[in-house]
């Protein structure tokens, strides 16, 4: 039988080549071309031969039939001789997910949904491994078990469950798994063409049958009449050692191998007539580069390899992924400025091909990665998972505000209208201590919001919030009664999910936004899967539902219609097979992307898959290096790397680290690349860095305060920005969402737990003084948002501040001292710019027999050094002792204070401690603090007195709400502000 070989260079640009080759042949007789049928190995590739024959044709024509040979990735049929035979339906992915999940879950009783599911999809794909090589589970049992360590024992068992179920599962449904019917009708392809030649020509292009069935093909379309296998980049230059040397590793192996299978000499296949013959130089300088290790010796003389080898040939290593990104892009755009001119990239690493997609927009430039996205990354995937999210976790702010603000959510109305209603919500009852759970939870916030408001004579949140309420917690009632049933049938919560997800994203048009667009359509699709796959299914957790949803929509990709532009690509390797642009920029070049990292195999052992016939990692290096030596003979190649992955340092790809050391060997270096200068010159900086400047506004003195209370000079002395901020400007911070306020609270339930008892217990102490202060204390802390064993841990604290706090007050009471706790008192003085008020609230005041009074202040932190109060930097005691002094207190003797002291009120050791001023006298720093403030108030009265921020670095508040309105990050350092 004559074979018919011949093969398309590398150097060549195969489609392109092929169909010149096609047109040259046929061309003349438009039926006779329509007659051919090409096989091509990937849809992509058809696709492009389907665009390029018309191209070079110079207009529309009929094409051949031109169909996808059918790889593991690729779904199209072969057609009427093929997939038309008497074969079952295959089953769907998802429905094959789900099904081997139940049979996991049936071994292992318990197993999270997410571990069965992970489990299936190495199943699935061990499946489609060995029905693809032809390898029949039987092979399992005459695996030695004696030498084989127990876990592998037990996998080996499981796998002898699914060698009897799976079969049996298939065949009640009437259904193949997608591999086998592939091979299936490989296989009867080519027996029918063997014993029936089509009389129409037959070419089978670009494939190397590294698949069993497709080299069986191959094989059958060799030894037709009118048949033709056309071979991808075959090395006829190679030395006869080399070429007997081959590895698995190298890209040369799988056509050895289909040659040998074919029982063809390499020498005698033939170039296609439109190739060209003659090698072009960078083809030497290739083969050098992936010289099999046994030759190697051969690198001591590369005087074969000239300086036009590298011509076109540039490298750019880059210091992170951000910078390969955008040297990527600017190398892509710049091709743009050649009229015709196109450019790829082709990386095996999605975040590098999403970054440059994004880095391609800032010059309005739209391309889509053919490689396509999982579902779960789209808008409607994200949505689908947020609904689940946000009801799986009993409403929790911060995934029910990812819910109610993600654009597909409508509630039945305009999109502005339900946003505005979202925001609302947040204000009123998602910002600070998380509410309780459920609808239930939010509404009774709610109401509490509204009722403080009201008690505040502030804006309540508008009614209509607790109908909107209502709306969306009927609509969600069913899929959350589902979540939360210990067992539910599949279908029936998918169904729940599927009807609140549509009833969220309805719009005023009445139509659920979460169907529309490609992503859209898809997930719908999905969905209709889940019906179908789950019926049959055994109930499952409701909880668990969540990690279903994940892993379909996670398993699931979203590709591109149709490249979004003309001249721009961004490809993964497979897709790149057979392809060619202008300008390649080959991307990620780092170990573990280009090659990638060999998956482990939770079923089978390396050992084991050698024994049954299964590819080892090796042959998957060996493709992935076929891939890279074909692209890197197109005409121009950028090469790129990242020195660092997310701050980790990255090993160059084997290929490079050979490509410096055949570089050296010939002599040559190559071009100097120009894009990380023209990178760096994106977005330049107009001369060297200069710091800014500390803001300093001066508002005019209408707009100054004229109140503040005393913990507000504090703030006044040691960032005045903070006051400009606050009280000009009436800037506030929003509480954080599902804030965790525990420290604060805690402070604000000991101050509360003893205000109450002091002032429920005039003059000597009673004898259950112990337990009902500790009572104040329980009742304190129980109304904090605090988790209960926060609060059992804050108990055990406060039980000992009460102790030493008892124990303090029997010495003050015995002597006749009378406390007043929470007493408000303010001071008003005249001012240049006006009348002036300052107010406080002291903790406690003290009146001694005498008639000295004492103010004491509760601090449960740590209070200020004597240093800072004496330099007027906390200044809190000392002005209310100014108060104190002018009588402002009511019902206080206007005099000033014999003693200002800190209540350190720790818990700790010592529980508690009296911190006051040694060096100076409590009316003299009253008196200090009163003069400090008059000058304070008339410097600031003076219009041209700036409000600056952080006057004082050393004395700067720990924190502040304005920090990032005062572009502290930016001026601090550069002044020395290490506060």
């Amino acid at each position: 039988m004559t074979v018919k070989l011949a093969t398309v260079p590398a150097s060549c640009p195969f489609v392109d080549t092929l169909a010149r080759g096609l047109l040259a042949e046929h061309g003349g007789d438009p039926a006779a071309l329509a007659r051919v049928r090409v096989l091509l190995p990937t849809r992509r590739a058809v696709r492009a031969l389907r665009e390029a024959l018309p191209r070079l044709r110079g207009g529309a024509m009929l094409l051949p039939d031109i169909r996808a040979l059918g790889d593991l990735d690729e779904e199209e049929d072969l057609g009427p001789d093929g997939l038309d035979s008497p074969a079952p339906p295959a089953i769907g992915a998802l429905a094959r997910r789900l099904l081997l999940a139940e049979l996991v879950r049936a071994k292992q009783p318990g197993a999270p949904s997410a571990q069965a599911m992970a489990l299936a999809a190495e199943l699935a794909r061990l499946l489609d491994e060995m029905q693809t090589a032809r390898v029949d589970f039987a092979a399992l049992d005459g695996l030695v078990l004696d030498d084989l360590a127990e876990h592998w024992r037990e996998t080996l068992e499981f796998l002898a469950i699914i060698a009897d179920a799976w079969p049996q599962i298939l065949a009640e449904r009437g259904l193949i798994d997608p591999a086998a019917r592939r091979v299936r009708a490989l296989e009867a392809l080519a027996k029918d063409w063997r014993r029936a030649p089509p009389g129409s020509p037959v070419v089978a292009a670009g494939s190397t049958g590294s698949q069993p069935a497709v080299a069986e093909l191959l094989a059958a379309v060799a030894g037709l009449p009118r048949g033709l296998v056309l071979l991808p980049g075959l090395d006829r230059g190679i030395d006869d050692a080399s070429w007997e040397a081959l590895d698995e590793t190298h890209p040369q192996f799988g056509l050895k191998a289909l040659l040998a299978r074919l029982g063809v000499d390499r020498r005698l296949v033939p170039a296609w007539p439109e190739a060209e013959e003659e090698a072009p130089p960078r083809a030497a300088l290739v083969r050098e580069l992936m010289r099999p290790g046994a030759t190697v010796e051969k690198w001591r003389d590369l005087g074969h390899i000239g300086a036009d080898a590298v011509a076109g040939l540039e490298a750019a290593a880059c210091p992170d992924a951000r910078t390969e990104a955008e040297t990527a892009a600017l190398a892509m755009r710049r091709a743009l400025e050649e009229p015709g001119r196109t450019a790829a990239l082709v990386t095996a690493d999605r975040g590098l091909a999403r970054r440059v997609r994004a880095e391609l927009g800032r010059w309005g430039l739209e391309v889509d990665d053919s490689a396509g996205r999982p579902l779960a990354d789209t808008e409607p995937g994200v949505f689908l998972r947020l609904v689940v999210d946000a009801l799986a976790r009993d409403l929790a702010p911060v995934h029910l505000l990812a819910l109610l603000k993600h654009p597909l959510s409508r509630g039945g109305g305009a999109r502005a209208d339900f946003l505005r209603r979202a925001r609302r919500l947040e204000r009123a009852c998602l910002r600070g201590p998380r509410p309780a759970p459920g609808f239930a939870g939010l509404k009774a916030a709610l109401a509490a919001a509204r009722k403080a408001a009201l008690d505040e004579k502030r804006t309540p949140p508008a009614e209509d919030l607790f109908d909107w309420l209502e709306r969306l917690a009927a609509a969600a009632e069913p899929l959350a009664r589902a979540l939360a049933e210990p067992s539910v049938a599949l279908a029936d919560i998918a169904a729940a999910h599927r009807a609140f997800a549509e009833n969220l994203s309805t719009g005023g048009d009445g139509a659920p936004a979460v169907w529309t667009h490609d992503a859209g359509i898809a997930c719908r699709k999905l969905f209709d899967e889940f019906a179908a796959a789950a019926a049959g299914l055994r109930p499952i957790p409701g909880a668990d539902y969540a990690a279903v949803l994940d892993d379909a929509l996670k398993g699931a990709a979203l590709r591109p219609v149709r490249d979004r532009h003309p001249r721009l690509f961004v490809w993964g390797p497979l897709e790149a097979r057979l392809l060619r642009a202008d300008l390649v920029v080959l991307g990620g070049l780092d170990e573990g992307n280009w090659p990638g990292e060999a998956a482990a195999d939770p079923w089978l052992g390396r050992h084991m898959r050698a024994r049954i016939g299964l590819e080892l990692p090796e042959r998957f290096v060996g493709l992935a290096a076929h891939d890279f030596a074909q692209l890197l003979h197109a005409p121009h190649v950028l090469l790129t790397r990242a020195a660092t992955a997310d701050g980790t340092p990255t090993v160059k790809a084997r290929w490079l680290t050979r490509l410096d050391a055949v570089l050296q060997g010939a002599g040559l270096v190559l071009e100097t690349s120009p894009w990380p200068a023209w990178r760096a010159a994106l977005d330049p900086m107009n001369g060297p860095p200069r710091p800014v400047p500390p803001p300093a506004p001066r508002p005019p003195a209408a707009a100054r305060p004229r109140e503040l209370s005393v913990t507000r000079i504090e703030a006044w002395r040691r960032d005045p920005y903070e006051i400009y901020a606050r009280h000009i400007l009436e800037l506030r911070k929003l509480d954080p969402v599902d804030d965790d306020p525990a420290q604060a609270q805690y402070g604000s339930a000991v101050h509360d737990a003893l205000a109450r008892f002091v002032a429920a217990t005039p003059g000597p102490l009673p004898a259950d003084a112990r337990a009902r202060l500790l009572a104040e204390g329980r009742k304190a802390l129980a109304a904090t948002a605090a988790a209960p064993s926060v609060r059992a841990f804050w108990r055990a604290r406060f039980a000992r501040v009460a102790d030493w706090f008892l124990e303090e007050e029997r010495k003050r009471r015995a002597a006749g001292i009378e406390s007043r706790v929470e007493i408000d008192g303010k001071w008003t003085f005249d001012a240049p710019g006006g009348r002036f008020t300052l107010t406080a609230r002291a903790d406690r005041i003290d009146l001694r027999p005498g008639g000295g009074v004492d103010i004491v202040d509760y601090k449960t932190g740590a209070p200020p050094s004597e240093r800072e109060i004496l330099a007027g930097y906390a200044p809190q005691l000392p002005l209310e002792g100014a108060i104190l002094a002018h009588g402002g207190f009511a019902g206080l003797p206007a005099a000033p204070p014999e003693s200002l002291a800190h209540w350190r009120l720790s818990g700790g050791d010592p529980p508690g401690e009296i911190k006051a001023p040694r060096k100076t006298s409590a009316a003299e720093l009253a008196q200090a603090a009163a003069d400090g403030l008059l000058a304070l108030v008339a410097l600031y009265d003076d219009e041209d007195t700036p409000y600056p921020s952080r006057p004082a670095p050393r004395h700067a508040p720990k924190y502040s709400d304005y920090e990032h309105l005062a572009r502290v990050g930016e001026w601090g350092a550069a002044d020395g502000d290490e506060s």
